[in-house]
């Protein structure tokens, strides 16, 4: 997992081509006041969803974990808390892995919190069980998806 603030954004480039992409479509789009949805930058290799989230307790979040994608989350209206925890310390999944979505469960609480500030993104990577949108009220957020 990588925490950084979008100005530095140009030093993890390297770790996948995409990431240039990426950063450099946010850069010169407005994407604050973004609908709810899809934006497709390169069809299934680079995608983002918008997100208006209902943000939640610690408690009711589950850790997620993705093989396929690398998930970059950046908060846009406001702060988010998301949890973490090493996907080799988590035990059996709330359910087996659905492929075609891309995602896994789990009901175990995260080993560590960290709350991102508008301007800041979070590279999460498959060995990064992840909760998400964790605090109170609601979240306009990208979370953008680039296949492996």
């Amino acid at each position: 997992m990588i925490i950084d603030n979008i100005c530095d954004a140009e030093r993890y480039f390297p770790l996948h081509p995409q990431l240039k992409v990426l950063f450099e479509y946010i850069a010169t789009h407005d994407l604050s006041s973004a609908d709810k949805g899809r934006i497709t930058i390169d069809g299934e290799k680079l995608f983002i969803n918008v997100a208006d989230a209902e943000l939640k307790d610690k408690e009711a979040q589950k850790l997620e974990v993705h093989r396929r994608y690398i998930d970059v989350h950046f908060p846009l209206s406001g702060e988010e808390t998301i949890g973490w925890k090493h996907l080799s310390s988590l035990s059996e999944p709330d359910a087996p892995f659905d492929e075609k979505d891309d995602f896994a469960l789990y009901t175990e609480p995260a080993q560590m919190y960290f709350t991102l500030q508008p301007g800041q993104f979070c590279l999460v990577f498959p060995e990064d069980a992840h909760a998400p949108i964790i605090g109170e009220g609601t979240l306009h957020k990208l979370i953008a998806k680039i296949e492996i």
